[in-house]
Parts: structure tokens; sequence; C-alpha cells
């Protein structure tokens, strides 16, 4: 009994000391709040969650960063004068782009073309056909891959481009591919792909650092063209899950220098990885079929400040007319609120795509909440009807277009390694402008009612989602 007494009041005693951590480093005042209230009232079960989820920035891939110096010093150095006749002039007529350019750490770049890909099967063909057209390299990384046709299709690509002589690098997210079997990697390894997790733990002080993930989807071929979207490597990605159906997603294809800023940030994720900077090619190639400006954000918990949250915050308050959304999560912080508020109070059309079918409970009673209070100044929401919608997409006005792999959660602001492209072309944001027609078509409009009419426990759900939000 005295050792139950002890034991429970080492945990108290604990839970005080991590309180006055949260409070002094939690990522936000509601996080603060949200943890020390926990720790304080609930030690046993809150200190082991709060110093394995708690922790505010991805210490290891700082100091593995600050370790190299900077990874494109392993860039030649005439690669700006390379690349100053694609650095594009949009922001001269465009100044709210200048921002973005500074978060980004790169120029928006011009000479590029894009290609939207709807859906698993015109992004994968694309993938492939990109991958088998490969001369000197591939980069592939996912979040997930499952070990499925779509995945074993991926593998076999992989294996007969390194048996050609190509180099092949794979990097894939140990938390999020954790179903991944060994013989899968086996076989690439003995094909002489060079295949690693991230490793978000590797380190001795990071063993309990596994908040953290890395959530982007980038393929890289020869320097020249990158893919950056939503999906991962599995066969729920080409509709084939009878329980979901048809999955709603989106990539983007791009052609031209571009592409170079995408391999700069696989290149980080790899020296973090595998301690190796790659030899790459660093020649810009503008492409034949259009001159579109490009600009790559990376965004993740290594960086100075909240890359991610900053760009949204950022885009939202420089459309003009338009701001659509398609997420699949949608659980925003007060600044991203605000944001949406004002734009709306401008008279800016803001509607937002949600999905009816939810794979994650938490997030989408979470949604309700802001539904409820975004609604009343008149954003809109849709929920999609389709199967399910995992699309990270915006609409800006007439001209500006992001996809990405971002959601609109704290996850995605603040704790994840995430990667967007922000396009700035009317022709493209035309197309994109049609998917999203169709995606209204393909949804119902949430009213009133959907959360008024719900009962109590439903209600207490909502709201008891909204406050676990900024602690996850």
């Amino acid at each position: 009994m005295q050792i139950v007494v002890l034991a429970v009041s080492f945990f108290y005693v604990l839970g005080i000391i991590s309180a006055v951590h949260a409070v002094m480093c939690a990522r936000t005042s509601q996080g603060a709040i949200a943890w020390a209230l926990s720790l304080i009232t609930f030690p046993v079960l809150s200190v082991p969650a709060y110093w394995v989820f708690g922790r505010r920035k991805f210490e290891g891939y700082i100091l593995a960063r600050k370790a190299s110096a900077d990874v494109t010093e392993q860039i030649p150095g005439d690669l700006k004068e390379a690349m100053t006749p694609y650095i594009s002039d949009y922001g001269d007529t465009h100044p709210e782009t200048r921002a973005a350019e500074r978060l980004a750490r790169v120029a928006l770049m011009k000479g590029n073309y894009c290609e939207l890909l709807i859906d698993g099967q015109a992004t994968f063909e694309s993938i492939f056909s990109g991958i088998d057209e490969a001369e000197d390299y591939v980069l592939v990384q996912f979040y997930i891959v499952h070990d499925d046709g779509l995945g074993r299709e991926l593998k076999t690509r992989l294996i007969a481009k390194a048996n050609q002589g190509v180099r092949v690098y794979f990097l894939y997210d140990e938390l999020g591919s954790l179903g991944l079997p060994a013989a899968y990697i086996d076989e690439l390894k003995q094909a002489d792909v060079q295949v690693s997790p991230f490793n978000t733990r590797k380190g001795k002080r990071n063993r309990f650092q596994l908040n953290f993930r890395n959530h982007r989807k980038v393929v890289v071929v020869d320097g020249k063209t990158a893919w950056i979207g939503g999906h991962n490597v599995g066969d729920e990605y080409l509709g084939k899950d009878p329980k979901i159906g048809r999955w709603r997603d989106t990539h983007v294809k791009i052609t031209g220098p571009a592409a170079l800023a995408a391999q700069v940030s696989f290149m980080e994720d790899y020296q973090w990885a595998m301690n190796e900077l790659l030899e790459l090619t660093w020649t810009p190639t503008a492409s034949t079929h259009g001159d579109i400006p490009v600009l790559i954000v990376p965004t993740g918990p290594a960086d100075d400040s909240e890359t991610a949250l900053l760009m949204f915050v950022h885009i939202i308050n420089s459309a003009r007319r338009r701001i659509w959304i398609s997420s699949p999560y949608f659980v925003p912080d007060e600044s991203v609120m605000s944001a949406l508020t004002l734009a709306r109070l401008k008279g800016v059309d803001v509607r937002i795509i949600i999905p009816e079918m939810p794979d994650n409970k938490l997030m989408y009673f979470a949604a309700y909440d802001y539904f409820d209070d975004l609604s009343e100044c008149g954003i809109e929401f849709y929920r999609y009807q389709d199967g399910f919608t995992h699309e990270k997409v915006m609409l800006v006005d007439d001209a500006l277009s992001a996809i990405g792999t971002a959601n609109f959660d704290n996850r995605s602001f603040r704790l994840n390694f995430e990667i967007t492209a922000l396009i700035g072309d009317k022709n493209f944001a035309s197309q994109v402008e049609e998917m999203f027609e169709d995606g209204f078509d393909s949804s119902r409009q949430m009213q009133g009612a959907d959360y008024d009419s719900k009962p109590f426990w439903f209600k207490f759900a909502v709201r008891v989602s909204r406050l676990m939000s900024p602690v996850l």
C-alpha cells in the first residue's frame, strides 16, 4: 500500500513539473491549458502521454540541419546563377507571394508545366510512367506504403529501374507505414534500392518522439519532373476498398525548374534519415509545354517558425474574391478561424468541402464545432457524398491554386513535415475550379439543423473533440 501511495505521489509531482513545462513550452495557449489541466488532474495517464506527444519541435532534425550547415551547400555554387533566368516576376503583380517565398526559402520559378491529376488511376499512371522514363535517378517518398497490389507494382517498377542502373532512393514514414513487412523492404534492398524509414526516433533524446510524422508524398525524376499531392500508396487510393468506395484525391505533376525545389525537400529528409548527402542533378530545365510560375513550400516542425500555419493564413488574407478549400480534416486554430471570418466579412466567397464519411472520429466530431462557428458569418460547408475525399487543395481568386499534403488541422500546421505546390496560372486554376464544381455537385451543403438537431451526447463529443484537438 505504501508503495502505491509513493508511486501516486511521484506522478503528481511529475505532473506539476510537466504542467509548468507545458505552460512554458506548449505549441499554443490552448494546448498549454489542455495539457496543464490534464497533467495536474490525471498525472498517471497524462505524464507519459505528454512526454511522448507534447514535444514542440523536431529537435533532432534541427541539429542535423545545423550540423551539415545547410543541405543546400552541397548544391553547386553556380546554381543560383543558373536559376536566375527562371525566377518569376509574378510577385511584381502579386506582392502577396513575396512572403510565401520567404517561408519556402526559395524563389517562385517560371518555365514550368503543371498537369492536374485527379484520383488514383491518373496519378499513379503518371508517376509510374515517369519512373519508367527515368535515366539517372528516382526519388520516392510516401507517408503510407502498403504491401498490396499498388504497393507491389511500385516495388516492381523501382526494382526494374535499379536493375537498369538507375539510382533509386525511397523514403517512407515508419509510423504511417507501420504494417509494411520486412520482406517488402528486403526485396528493394537486394535490388540496390536505397530505402529507409524517415527515422523519427533516431538519437537517444528522440526515442519517445512519436508525435511527429513525415507526411510528404513526393516523387522526383532526374531533377526535371516532380509529383506532389495527397495520394499514398495503397489499393484504397485507387477506390478498391469496398468499405470506402471511391477515393477522391488530387496530385499535380510539375515539369520544369520548380522540380528542383521538391528535390531539395527530399534531400534534406534523406540526409536526416540516412546521414548521407546525395549527389543529384541541379541544372534547371524549362518545360517546352508551358511557362507557369510555381512555388514549392516544404513545411514542418524543424522550421524556425510555424511555416504551414503562416502560409495558410497568408493565402487566406490575400484572397479578394474566392477561397475554396477541400480537406479531409478541418480542425483549424484561432488564427485560421479569424482569417476565414474576416475574408467572408470582406465579401470573399468561402466554401469548404469535408468528408461525410469519417476515417477519424475525433476530427469528424471537431469539424462540427467549427461549422457551428464559421457558418454564422456565411461560410459554406459541403459534405462529400461520393465515397471519401482526401484531397488537400485550395483555390484562391482566379489564378492561385495550392495542391499538397497538408490538412487544415493542428497536426499539419505544427507537427507534420508537409509540402505544398503554389501554382499561379489562370488556365490551371480553371481546371481546379472545374474539379471543385464537381466536388460541390457530389456533396450536400450543411445546414444549421445538421448540428442543432443532434442529441446531447453528440454535441458533448463535438465539444470534447475540439478541446482535445490542440494537443494532438
